[in-house]
């Protein structure tokens, strides 16, 4: 748990992904799209990805990713995410955290 909290520290929005995963895929070019610059951390790629999500499924989140954190905070996975930017509030949220300016 410790982990992951420096982990989400470090940039005001961080995404735990899969490269396998296509949601994963999905909420990291909508980010991309916002002109957001993300911490993108893959799981399947890291030697303890495995510690790393099960401390995120001890977070709450299910599935375990994509998992998204914006200001430190977690926002959830691709539902959530998807959910704030319908109802646009993903982007002032993005602008508080400091990760979008215009």
């Amino acid at each position: 748990m410790e982990r992951v909290s420096r982990m989400v520290a470090e940039k005001p929005v961080v995404i735990f992904s899969k490269n396998s995963c296509c949601m994963s895929h999905t909420i990291k070019s909508l980010f991309c799209d916002l002109g957001v610059h993300p911490a993108v951390h893959e799981l399947d790629e890291m030697q303890r990805g495995r510690e790393i999500e099960a401390a995120l499924s001890r977070l709450g989140c299910n599935p375990t990713v994509p998992a998204v954190f914006i200001g430190g905070e977690l926002v959830g996975g691709e539902n959530e995410v998807m959910t704030l930017h319908l109802q646009r509030s993903l982007k002032p949220m993005l602008k508080r955290a400091g990760a979008l300016w215009v």
